[in-house]
């Protein structure tokens, strides 16, 4: 059976080398603690423990599955014993608040332990990372009578947490939520309503499972603005930190999905279920996505993630596995044929899934500094420094979701072509990556809607184009400073022309749709690529800029390393950043050709 190997050399560079985590952390009033040495010892550890226990219950996992048997949902075997070590550990409150039981650190060392815990088993990782989003809502919209009931629990890891938006005449329209909620004479509500789609909604690993529930008050607007939110758990707190009577609110059924099937997806029935409201009456919205951009970091790991491990066994194949003899001659002259190293078009194969993984998690290392600002904002009260961060932020989740998940399944989907047949055979494991990471591309909002939320929201609507000047300029005076490197020239001088290049791009597009409304929704998808390219070559660039450097004062890796990264840096500017030109041509079409086909004429049967 395949097995993961947590990329610490990697994982270590970018930290340390490339964005200069350990100076991060001392600007942190969360980073007292994260020394060089326990940041060092924590990734070890984690390493470790997702090697050892998490990786080996990931096919099997898949092969069981999830079950519902009389109202109550098992996980497959081995799981409820690996969360049990996960809770005891201390992993779930790594950046959860001391004073509810956490350690304090960064919210970045929890995005750490995500990667490589969602690399190793993604379906396991999806049940303490929902409970994060139930933490944090309450944490930050939360009573304080709420958070001492709920908040050290579920830092100690013995309660789960889901977030439960989704319902069945609705997704990303959250206007049309149904769910009602009815007032009760001690302060509570009775909740009544279905909700789906719900992930970790029940399952055997926890003593209890606390719901953040969106619904409606009785006299509430319509639409959006007429939403509240509600804690809802499935047992009633006992007020010693333990469980009382059983909630209304069961497990309706699991959805049958094509992939990570050891995840609980729940459609979830709320019957009289007492809650308590979170947050002013009619803004569960704005509860609900205050951290809806670290959320979305999270997603992005699941485009990181199985392009790190489809590439880590497509490797061990492909060294392995012999077929043909290389067109450039005999490689391996004792074998009966070369392996498939040898063989150009699997090194393409081979190369795409290392700059995507690398490249990506270069992105997500970078937001990840910009998160720990956010998060120290709401923290300490810092409005202005939260507000200011979350707009940094909430410019690159777009692209780190939508684009990085693209290319995650596209990763996926290579690997499973490197094996040949054998990619296509369950007990390889290169298919399920592909099932389980196809979903990364669709919640916290399919590629389309993240595409729109970039170009029509967060660029023309709220920033008019500042958003990509802002970040475009950043990336010019990188761009500048390293003209003079020879070894980085050349991809200084591309980042030059495609900063302007983004820039005329965004003001053509702003031009074009003040006369034809449609070219925002046609464009964004072809727009949202360019910007992820653009910002990857960005992470590559900044790599390439370290690994030269290196290679000249000498670093905390090998030669070989760091010539490997400006390897993998030459092969991303000219095989795959050319990509970008398509979506820059694609963008600036009208929206006519493909609005101008009526419904009615779109196929022809019979």
């Amino acid at each position: 059976m395949p097995v993961y190997k947590a990329p610490l050399r990697d994982m270590k560079f970018l930290l340390n080398e490339v964005f200069d985590y350990p100076g991060h952390y001392t600007r942190l009033q969360s980073g007292e603690n994260a020394t060089p040495d326990i940041v060092d010892a924590i990734l070890n550890e984690c390493g470790r423990f997702c090697e050892e226990v998490l990786s080996p219950l990931y096919q099997s996992g898949d092969e069981e599955g999830c079950k519902l048997e009389n109202g109550e949902v098992t996980t497959p075997k081995g799981y409820p014993e690996a969360y049990q070590q996960y809770g005891m550990g201390g992993w779930q409150g790594l950046s959860a608040p001391e004073e509810y039981g956490g350690q304090g650190l960064p919210a970045s060392m929890g995005l750490l332990k995500q990667e490589m815990m969602g690399t190793a088993n993604w379906p396991f990782s999806m049940y303490p990372g929902l409970s994060m989003g139930a933490m944090n809502t309450i944490f930050l919209h939360g009573s304080e009578e709420q958070k001492q009931a709920y908040l050290t629990p579920l830092t100690e890891g013995r309660w789960g947490g889901t977030m439960c938006l989704t319902e069945p005449q609705c997704g990303t329209d959250l206007g049309q939520v149904k769910a009602k909620a009815e007032p009760q004479a001690d302060g509570s509500y009775k909740l009544s309503g279905t909700k789906i789609f719900i992930s970790s909604g029940d399952h055997d690993l926890t003593e209890n499972i606390v719901h953040i529930v969106l619904a409606r008050l009785p006299d509430a607007p319509k639409g959006t603005r007429g939403i509240s939110l509600f804690i809802v758990p499935k047992f009633l707190p006992d007020g010693n930190g333990g469980v009382g009577e059983r909630n209304g609110v069961t497990c309706g059924s699991l959805e049958k999905k094509m992939g990570i099937k050891a995840s609980a997806t729940c459609v979830l029935n709320f019957d009289d279920a007492t809650g308590f409201l979170i947050g002013p009456e009619n803004e569960g919205l704005n509860c609900m996505f205050t951290f809806m951009n670290t959320a979305r970091i999270g997603t992005a790991i699941q485009g990181v993630g199985p392009a790190e491990l489809s590439y880590q066994w497509a490797l061990d194949y492909a060294k392995e596995r012999r077929s043909m003899r290389a067109l450039s001659g005999k490689k391996e002259s004792d074998q009966a044929a070369d392996a498939l190293i040898h063989h150009a078009d699997v090194r393409r194969m081979l190369l795409t899934q290392k700059a995507v993984a690398e490249g990506g998690r270069a992105m997500l290392y970078y937001a990840a500094r910009l998160a720990d600002h956010m998060v120290e904002g709401h923290t300490t009260g810092d409005a202005k420094k939260a507000d200011a961060y979350d707009d940094k932020l909430g410019f690159l989740t777009p692209i780190l979701k939508g684009f990085l998940t693209e290319l995650g399944n596209e990763a996926a989907n290579l690997g499973v072509q490197v094996f040949g047949g054998h990619g296509y055979i369950r007990e390889h494991g290169m298919e399920q990556i592909v099932r389980d990471t196809r979903i990364a591309t669709l919640y916290e909002g399919t590629t389309g809607i993240q595409a729109l939320d970039l170009l029509g929201r967060k660029v023309l609507l709220m920033t008019q184009g500042g958003a990509v000047r802002e970040f475009t300029l950043r990336v010019a005076n990188f761009a500048r400073k390293n003209l003079t490197d020879k070894r980085v020239r050349p991809f200084a001088v591309e980042l030059l022309k495609l900063t302007a290049q983004w820039n005329l791009l965004t003001v053509r597009l702003m031009l074009a749709a003040r006369k034809d409304r449609d070219m925002v929704s046609s464009a964004a998808n072809d727009f949202l690529m360019y910007s992820g390219y653009v910002t990857m070559a960005y992470m590559w660039a900044r790599m390439a800029a370290v690994a030269s450097d290196k290679l000249d004062k000498g670093g905390a890796d090998s030669e070989e390393f760091y010539r490997a990264k400006l390897a993998t840096a030459e092969f991303y500017y000219e095989r795959l950043l050319p990509r970008a030109q398509a979506h820059a041509t694609s963008m600036l079409s009208p929206s006519r050709n493909l609005m101008q086909l009526v419904a009615e004429d779109m196929s022809f049967i019979g």
